[in-house]
């Protein structure tokens, strides 16, 4: 049980020290959304989205009316679609805007995972995904987008660092 002090602490944090909680966010798997085009895979990007995530902005409101403590972001990181891009050579651009279509549709503030992992190297497709980073930002509203370019384990890969 609480004591009334930290209760009064709590609230003087909130009201004073404005404290909040910056972002929750939830991890979708997309690996099932592979098809055979980038078309295809984009079209179930989108529903997958939408299913898993429907409700995070109704419970982060939950949540912060609950405890009374203001939630800011509601974010949503799926896995790196350069990953679900490479078996069909597809146009990430197009599951970019699905990705950012989806994040509006739900009223996510930001979806990440518009990202490469090349710390071991980089495939035609990755360099091709990794050109594709400015066009993608530049379309979309809420994604964000990042490249792994190393880790203790491998190294950097400067060839990616240079790109």
């Amino acid at each position: 049980m609480l004591s009334k002090n930290e209760i009064f602490e709590t609230v003087n944090m909130v009201e004073k020290e404005h404290l909040d909680i910056r972002t929750i966010t939830m991890g979708i798997s997309l690996l099932p959304c592979i098809r055979e085009t980038a078309e295809k895979t984009a079209a179930a990007v989108y529903d997958r989205i939408c299913k898993k995530a429907e409700n995070i902005v109704a419970c982060a409101d939950t949540l912060s009316k609950t405890y009374g403590i203001p939630i800011v972001n509601k974010r949503v990181s799926v896995t790196p679609v350069s990953l679900i891009t490479a078996p069909s050579g597809g146009d990430g651009v197009v599951v970019a805007k699905a990705l950012d279509k989806a994040a509006k549709e739900l009223g996510i503030d930001f979806l990440g995972g518009y990202s490469a992992l090349v710390q071991k190297g980089m495939t035609s497709y990755e360099r091709a995904f990794i050109e594709s980073i400015p066009e993608a930002l530049s379309v979309t509203e809420r994604l964000c987008s990042s490249v792994n370019v190393g880790s203790s384990k491998t190294g950097i890969n400067m060839d990616a660092v240079a790109r």
